[in-house]
């Protein structure tokens, strides 16, 4: 392919996935974490398909960036996820030798 479509993908792949993501509020952002996680692993299949096209230097820095961005984003959205997932798990049960004792009558 051409470095004019290939930087063609890479800017559509980015137009996308900012547009799915910022129209979501802040309110389901956090639930709706998993969703755009995937969305995001596309856009890094992207990236890396065209990182690995690229014959033009400055188009592979391009790709490169993409790639370390998209990254980014994807860790980024699996903390964020995780966070959420630990707030709604259940808490440990006190044992009874973990109590505290008390001396008295």
């Amino acid at each position: 392919m051409d470095p004019v479509t290939l930087l063609t993908v890479v800017v559509l792949a980015v137009f996308v996935g900012f547009e799915v993501v910022s129209k979501v509020t802040s309110k389901l952002h956090t639930p709706l974490m998993s969703g755009a996680n995937a969305i995001h692993g596309i856009i890094l299949v992207g990236a890396i398909i065209v990182a690995g096209q690229a014959d033009d230097p400055w188009l592979l820095m391009v790709a490169l960036l993409a790639v370390v961005l998209a990254t980014a984003n994807l860790v980024g959205g699996f903390v964020v996820t995780d966070r959420m997932l630990e707030m709604f798990g259940s808490r440990k049960p006190v044992r009874r030798s973990d109590r505290p004792r008390r001396d008295g009558p």
